[in-house]
């Protein structure tokens, strides 16, 4: 349980400097009024999720455990929905309601795509 936990923690540790790194460079995107930032790093989670889930049952055959710390650790960490949900307030909270249906509609369309087409992928491979 204890190596699981480490693993786990570590995956993580590589998932949030991940976000942390591709927020950084999609933030010198000043022009966009959307947090691209979150947005970029959610649709990429999305589709890096659907493709390591599909393609750890299919091509690589991983077992429980590796899938979970793949999963859990890492995406868990990478992907940031409670920050979209914060940057969403803050627009809410600016009245600028048609970055807040852009934002929202963008990133939810657009990662449910993202993901399908990750487990499409993963599949494909």
């Amino acid at each position: 349980m204890l190596t699981k936990v480490l693993w786990l923690s570590l995956a993580g540790a590589c998932g949030t400097v991940s976000r942390y790194l591709i927020c950084e460079i999609a933030g010198k995107f000043k022009s966009c009024p959307l947090p691209i930032g979150t947005f970029a790093v959610n649709i990429i989670g999305s589709f890096l999720f659907g493709l390591l889930y599909a393609s750890a049952q299919s091509r690589f055959n991983l077992n429980h455990e590796t899938r979970t710390i793949l999963l859990v650790g890492f995406m868990g960490a990478f992907t940031t929905f409670s920050t979209f949900a914060f940057d969403t307030a803050k627009l809410v909270q600016t009245q600028q309601w048609a970055h807040v249906i852009g934002n929202i509609g963008g990133q939810v369309l657009l990662g449910v795509v993202a993901m399908v087409a990750g487990v499409l992928l993963g599949r494909a491979i």
